[in-house]
């Protein structure tokens, strides 16, 4: 490919138009300042004003700490409602708040799985958890193809991270887990984290950690990795994806240490300090939750699950872009209603012939049913004759 620079004049009355073509015959050279290099300005200063949406699937136990760790992550008090461990079955919980911090706002739903893991048989734990996030999906998809869509104030509740809260046993992890991570791993970013780590040893901790990541990678189980292609952000994405998964805890109290309050857990031998890096990784997950990768859940979530979800209903509804001759949406609806007509056609037809069927069945049964009337009749004949006749017989 060659290589050069040309310089075009051309005069059109006073006007002289000067194109400077670059090393590639493409690139052009202003001559001044015109101004769209403010368009980054204008995207920050429309999505700040939009806001965004951040949704937070929270699948643990009762009792596991799940409400505790999301008001730890967002300073907050969230609503927190007691949940037993008598439920029947796995229920889908949602709260939805306003955030703001600074001029960023944030509408921040938190979605609990109330009662998962309380039940005797758990086979099916896992179903409620897949239902929701594809109806999310579906509500999404089914606005896209709206004539009047309006996906810019659409309140967007796909699910864009779910956190697994894993019983900290010491050991592995249990097959309820792995069934339930392997139904969610096309659906949404998963990130396993140790719950009450401070229950378990060091020792046992990173131990624990392994045979996790161990029997995640042997069960084909995908997990969220944090990106590495951004070089601003790829070094500590990468020391924090071998890190995975957090063991945290989380607390609601103050406690005094030294001179100073920290939120921690007091016992009788110290304070748990909940940020404190040597402690926990609770630190380690809010940066990487929330300051360093939120666009890129949200990001993931729209690109590869939601697009999964979303070209296994087009292809569902007949709809290809496959071949020499992809199928528009007009031949997919023309085709689905002549399908659907041969069908009623069918319907109707079955319907009739049962009705035939039906009435010859009736009517074969009156013809027999009056022809054993008919034979009674004559038979009682029969015998009334005869009766009369022998009443007779004495008196001649």
């Amino acid at each position: 490919k060659q290589w050069y620079q040309r310089r075009v004049a051309i005069t059109a009355g006073h006007v002289k138009v000067h194109r400077d073509l670059g090393s590639d015959g493409r690139t052009l050279g202003l001559q001044g300042h015109v101004g769209f290099d403010s368009l980054p300005d204008q995207l920050v200063n429309k999505c700040v004003n939009l806001g965004f949406d951040m949704n937070i699937l929270c699948v643990g136990e009762t009792g596991i700490g799940k409400s505790t760790l999301m008001d730890c992550l967002f300073k907050a008090n969230f609503d927190d409602t007691v949940h037993t461990h008598k439920s029947p079955g796995v229920e889908i919980s949602q709260h939805i708040y306003n955030l703001k911090e600074g001029n960023v706002k944030l509408r921040l739903a938190i979605v609990d799985s109330v009662g998962y893991g309380d039940q005797i048989n758990k086979e099916n734990s896992f179903k409620p958890l897949v239902d929701y996030i594809d109806e999310q999906f579906e509500n999404y998809l089914q606005e896209e193809l709206k004539i009047k869509r309006d996906l810019v104030t659409f309140h967007d509740s796909r699910i864009h991270v779910c956190l697994y809260f894993v019983v900290p046993t010491g050991h592995s992890i249990r097959s309820l887990d792995l069934m339930t991570m392997k139904a969610l791993d096309k659906k949404c970013n998963i990130i396993p984290i140790i719950a009450k780590s401070d229950t378990v040893s060091k020792s046992e901790l990173d131990t624990f950690k392994a045979n996790i990541m161990a029997e995640l990678k042997s069960n084909d189980v995908e997990i969220y990795t944090f990106p590495v292609d951004d070089e601003t952000v790829s070094e500590v994405n990468h020391e924090m994806n071998e890190m995975m998964p957090f063991a945290v805890v989380g607390s609601r109290e103050d406690v005094k240490v030294g001179e100073g309050i920290v939120r921690g857990r007091e016992y009788p031998w110290g304070v748990v300090e909940i940020e404190n890096e040597l402690h926990c990784d609770f630190v380690k997950l809010r940066e990487m939750l929330i300051r360093t990768n939120m666009e890129d859940l949200r990001e993931v979530t729209h690109r590869k699950h939601y697009e999964l979800y979303r070209r296994g209903k087009l292809k569902q509804m007949g709809i290809s872009d496959d071949g020499a001759h992809p199928i528009s949406l007009q031949e997919t609806y023309e085709q689905k209603r002549t399908e659907h007509l041969e069908e009623l056609q069918k319907i109707e037809n079955d319907m009739r012939q049962k009705f035939v069927n039906k009435v010859r069945e009736k009517d074969l049964e009156l013809k027999r049913n009056e022809k054993e009337l008919n034979a009674k009749y004559e038979s009682l004949k029969k015998e009334k004759s005869t009766d009369c006749d022998s009443a007779l017989i004495p008196l001649l």
